[in-house]
């Protein structure tokens, strides 16, 4: 390939495009704000590396199967390289309640089932060093990108390359041109507000999750194993009020969460303050055996993140690219509740077909048309499913703030029945393997979203469950800890 590609932002999503075009025969530059990883291992990244472009750097990050398996696919070398810095590979039969372990008997498709437990920070410095020595990348860093170079041709606006910052003209020049320009930069992009500057309006979709969420991450103590995962007393759950989550990491590493609706104004004061975002998790039966002092010390205070926003922009409309030459990656383009641990995997996904539709067309009107259509087949349900969620979620809590109990939420019989079902489905899950197959594949986002509960058995397996009644099922969903009000006096009783 002759052409000259540019990728703004070197987060997962611009390595990932950079790796997956290289891979296709073009020649990219890939430009970064920050700086290089230090060098040294993963805590030395985590704790120095100044990722500054990347504002959810230090939260937790879910590796799901779609990332994984396309990592086993197209570079083993790499997935190999994420195992010697800690990474760990935790199977299907890894992630199986007690209850279907004792039994379990591998079937084909089983082996795509996984998952990397690690740091995003040690994702990041391995995927960094790997990039940067593949062959057909240049990475450059400490480029700040201040505006789109562009062009009328025919009427049509046609992207030429980036403007560089004042300050980095001596190292860099005042302009990086290239033949097509790709959007990494994250959910803090600015390419909409420069292409408006040109009179190109890129019509976007957002939808507010209404959630504010917390991390406080943690080391265990030497001689101490990680607890046992998948009994009664569950590391991630939803209390309604709040939402919480262990995510194990590399090297003796976890993070805890704890998210909580915007209005809960008290809540979201006690988190920030680190004692009490401690008292908060030892609270809930499922967290505390990973606090308990004697088991872990934390490395860091409670830190947290906002404006959560699902968002999709549309970059053709009408059947015609707004601009030519110019494609949008990752969260720049379509992003979700990053609760949901989707944004990787979405991410790598949307890098290859976006180095797929360049190889199949030449013609830039063409490539932004199929990228378009690709972009909403593939990726639009996950969208979707997760914009979903996020309503379920608001939904629930403005339930709790009311005194309502959690199936209230939803009133009249399809919200009876919507709950009937759910119920029935996460007990299935939790005894049953073939329901647990099928929610695996969706939650690895290896199928799209809801796909097998098209499959016949799955069907009736959940309707059998279905006719045990509520009482019984609901023992699979209900997440034992401590209720709104028991919580809000407990973090009173810490004030001062």
């Amino acid at each position: 390939m002759t052409e000259q590609i540019l990728v703004v932002g070197s987060g997962i999503a611009g390595m990932c495009t950079s790796m997956a075009l290289a891979r296709k025969g073009f020649a990219v530059t890939l430009l970064e704000r920050d700086g290089q990883p230090p060098e040294g291992d993963a805590d030395k990244a985590f704790f120095e590396w100044a990722r500054r472009g990347a504002s959810q750097f230090r939260h937790p990050h879910a590796f799901l199967g779609l990332m994984c398996n396309l990592l086993q696919d197209n570079y083993p070398d790499l997935l190999e390289a994420f195992y010697a810095a800690g990474a760990r590979k935790v199977g299907f039969k890894d992630m199986l309640s007690p209850e279907l372990s004792g039994k379990y008997t591998p079937e084909p498709g089983d082996e795509k089932l996984f998952v990397l437990m690690c740091r995003r920070a040690t994702i990041e410095t391995v995927l960094r060093r790997y990039v940067s020595s593949f062959p057909g990348v240049r990475v450059l860093n400490g480029v700040h990108v201040d505006g789109l170079l562009s062009e009328k041709v025919d009427g049509k606006l046609v992207a030429r390359g980036v403007k560089v910052r004042r300050d980095c003209v001596e190292k860099f020049g005042a302009e990086i041109r290239a033949d097509v320009v790709v959007d990494a930069s994250g959910r803090t992009t600015k390419f909409p507000g420069w292409l408006e500057a040109e009179g190109i309006y890129i019509r976007e979709e957002s939808d507010d999750a209404e959630i504010v969420y917390y991390t406080r991450h943690y080391k265990l103590k030497p001689g101490q194993a990680e607890p046992p995962r998948g009994g009664k007393d569950r590391s991630a759950g939803d209390l309604g009020y709040i939402k919480f989550g262990v995510f194990p990491g590399d090297n003796g590493n976890f993070a805890l969460i704890v998210c909580v609706h915007n209005d809960e104004k008290e809540l979201r004061e006690a988190i920030k303050d680190s004692n009490r975002f401690d008292t908060i998790c030892r609270s809930i039966p499922g967290l505390l055996p990973w606090v308990a002092p004697e088991v872990s010390e934390p490395t860091t205070a409670s830190f947290g993140i906002g404006d959560i926003r699902s968002v999709w922009r549309h970059w053709v409309q009408d059947g015609q690219p707004l601009i030519r030459n110019f494609f949008a990656v990752g969260d720049a383009s379509l992003r979700t509740n990053p609760l949901y641990g989707r944004g990787c995997s979405t991410g790598i996904m949307h890098a290859h077909l976006l180095a797929d539709v360049l190889v199949a067309n030449p013609d830039a009107d063409a490539r932004a048309v199929q990228f378009s259509e690709r972009t909403e087949s593939e990726l639009r349900p996950i969208h979707q499913a997760s914009l979903r969620e996020d309503r379920n979620g608001i939904r629930r809590s403005h339930a709790v703030r009311q005194g309502k109990l959690l199936d209230q939420a939803k009133a009249g019989f399809k919200g009876w029945f919507e709950a009937a079902f759910g119920d029935a489905m996460a007990s299935a899950a939790r005894h049953n393997l073939h329901v647990t197959r099928g929610m695996m594949r969706t939650f690895n986002l290896l199928e799209k979203p809801g796909e097998f509960l098209k499959d016949r058995k799955t069907q009736a397996i959940v309707f059998l469950y279905m006719l045990r009644g509520r009482t019984k099922n609901a023992a699979a969903r209900i997440v034992r800890g401590p209720t709104r009000d028991e919580t809000l006096k407990l973090i009173e009783s810490t004030k001062g």
